[in-house]
């Protein structure tokens, strides 16, 4: 979870989505969402299935953004739901226990009520402005500081992330980042890839007297 690549096709240009996700796979991310609201399901299930069978090759967990039909068809390791969409216990029961959970948090009490029904893990956001979704609603930093210490699953922040914001997380407890355009709006994918990783990867980084900054939470499978 900590570098976490949500797909956004706003970003193509030239370059197909699954070159798009190869190159951010090979400059290190961690794990990565297809998230499509537009696509019609027959070629929604063909970009699945060629993103599933690509980050298996690499080791990668592979989620697939709300839709529970997608995922279970397509091989992936695993769904995110928002509040919005299916009720996490829900999508546990129709997924089995063995999937990868992941669902969308703005409150403590979200979050314990995600992990009560079955969540694996949470995305915590937007944390700041974000073109990616205009109408998400800020999360304080505080709130996501009380997020991590509430629950016992891996928390990845979201939400206008780039070089300059992820830094701004330190001491939070968050385990990972999520990132859209940071990732996908780069001429060299891979490349910010590796220069997101670093700076991800210092959010658990020891403080100083040895206390480390991320939560140490058992990370999700």
């Amino acid at each position: 979870m900590r570098l976490y690549a949500v797909t956004d096709r706003a970003w193509l240009g030239s370059r197909t989505l699954c070159e798009q996700v190869e190159a951010a796979l090979k400059g290190g991310v961690t794990c990565v969402q297809l998230r499509e609201k537009e696509l019609e399901e027959a070629a929604f299930l063909r970009e699945a299935r060629e993103l599933s069978a690509l980050c298996r090759r690499y080791g990668v967990p592979f989620l697939v953004n709300d839709n529970v039909d997608i995922a279970l068809a397509s091989g992936a390791d695993g769904v995110h739901v928002g509040q919005e969409d299916m009720d996490p216990a829900q999508v546990r029961l129709r997924a089995g226990k063995d999937m990868l959970l992941g669902v969308s948090v703005h409150t403590v009490e979200e979050a314990r009520e995600a992990v009560r029904k079955g969540a694996d893990y949470l995305g915590v956001g937007a944390m700041f402005p974000t073109g990616t979704k205009a109408d998400a609603e800020r999360v304080p930093r505080q709130i996501l500081r009380d997020i991590c210490a509430a629950v016992d699953v891996p928390v990845v922040a979201i939400g206008g992330l780039n070089r300059e914001s992820i830094p701004r997380l330190s001491g939070s407890g968050v385990d990972g980042v999520a990132l859209v355009s940071a990732i996908f709006s780069a001429e060299d994918i891979e490349g910010a890839c590796r220069e997101l990783l670093a700076l991800s990867e210092r959010l658990a980084e020891p403080l100083h007297g040895g206390q480390s900054q991320g939560s140490g939470k058992e990370k999700a499978r």
